[in-house]
């Protein structure tokens, strides 16, 4: 029997099966639809699920998996542990949460910073006390390349490759490409600083869609042995909410 993690973001959906805390399946979806669930549940023969999303329309897709399985709807009440000190806990991205409840099953003896680098990039701290109090929200790369373009009268919107080394600025496109990644990537780096001296021990998680070019970038800071990547973070977490 497998668990069922579904995480409904704004731009696509991330399902993963695992066999206890194995993913064995996993796909990305532009939408999940009733008969690609149907699917998921006969071949994996599903026995629980859980769902985190930001679309409140999935009334069809919870029937079916409440019919199904031992159906959960993920919330930030779901704590495995982790004490939530958020002060607004209603207001808080079930992403955010899902990641730092992985981070806790992973590292159950160490102060971990999450870092999910997708539209925003996400700064979450758990102390070794497994406590939660938050962490910061900061524009994502994509995000701020269109700002610098939107909000200038002539500076052009820059295509990036995630495949190519972070440019000096010897252009105004390489300048913006440098001003951009170097400055998120100098960013990152004052973030682990920052924790590095409130938390000792301390593990760096990358996640998100930006998580291979953050990770590669990163690879000569003097933080690489403390850092690693995990792109099915949040799915983890949505899976630890359930698991035995």
């Amino acid at each position: 029997m497998h668990n069922l993690s579904i995480d409904i973001g704004n731009t696509s959906t991330k399902v993963a099966v695992f066999k206890n805390r194995e993913i064995v399946h996993y796909q990305r979806l532009n939408k999940l639809t009733v008969d690609d669930l149907t699917d998921l549940i006969g071949k994996f023969l599903i026995e629980k699920s859980v769902v985190s999303s930001v679309d409140e329309e999935i009334a069809s897709l919870e029937a079916l998996l409440e019919n199904k399985t031992t159906y959960t709807r993920f919330t930030a009440l779901l704590t495995n542990g982790v004490q939530n000190k958020y002060r607004t806990p209603a207001t808080l991205g079930l992403d955010r949460w899902a990641a730092i409840l992985a981070a806790n099953a992973m590292f159950p003896d160490c102060a971990c910073l999450v870092i999910d680098a997708g539209t925003c990039i996400t700064y979450d701290v758990l102390n070794v006390k497994r406590e939660y109090f938050g962490g910061s929200i900061s524009p994502g790369i994509t995000m701020r390349f269109k700002a610098v373009h939107e909000f200038t009268g002539r500076l052009p919107l820059v295509n990036w490759n995630r495949e190519a080394e972070i440019p000096e600025g010897v252009d105004t496109e390489s300048a913006i490409k440098n001003g951009v990644l170097q400055g998120i990537k100098n960013e990152i780096e004052g973030f682990i600083s920052l924790n590095n001296i409130k938390e000792s021990a301390l593990k760096v998680i990358i996640t998100g869609g930006d998580t291979d070019f953050l990770f590669k970038q990163l690879q000569n800071s003097i933080f690489a042995p403390q850092i690693m990547k995990d792109p099915y973070l949040v799915l983890k977490g949505l899976n630890e909410a359930i698991a035995d």
